[in-house]
């Protein structure tokens, strides 16, 4: 089996050794990716921005995603994000979970983790 490993230069990549996604076994695995920006919902629509290149780097797109879940260190953030993500997903959602949780850095309002088919 062929692996390919996709980095984003990410600064928690070198310093804690990992990469953004692994293509493997005909998925697409890409690593909790936390955003940037003042509000939960800019955060949210730069980590899926940065979600985004990741996929069409190994080849793929958020309609091929299969799973998605969402950290985040306080529950009632979740719901501005909503419609960012309905739109993000579209007709092809894959299957969530939200947990609450403390993030790595308290400057981080939402992180999203994600896993795609290969089309």
């Amino acid at each position: 089996m062929t692996i390919k490993r996709i980095h984003s230069g990410g600064e928690f990549e070198a310093k804690i050794g990992y990469c953004r996604a692994v293509v493997a076994g005909g998925f697409v695995h890409v690593a909790g990716t936390v955003g940037q920006g003042d509000t939960v919902v800019d955060q949210c629509r730069s980590a899926l921005a940065v979600i985004g290149k990741a996929l069409e780097q190994a080849g793929a797109s958020f309609a091929d995603a299969v799973r998605v879940t969402y950290y985040l260190p306080d529950r009632t953030e979740f719901e501005p994000c909503w419609p960012l993500l309905a739109e993000t997903f579209g007709d092809n959602p894959p299957v969530a979970t939200m947990v609450e949780c403390g993030l790595i850095d308290p400057k981080y309002r939402i992180e999203i983790e994600l896993t795609a088919l290969l089309p």
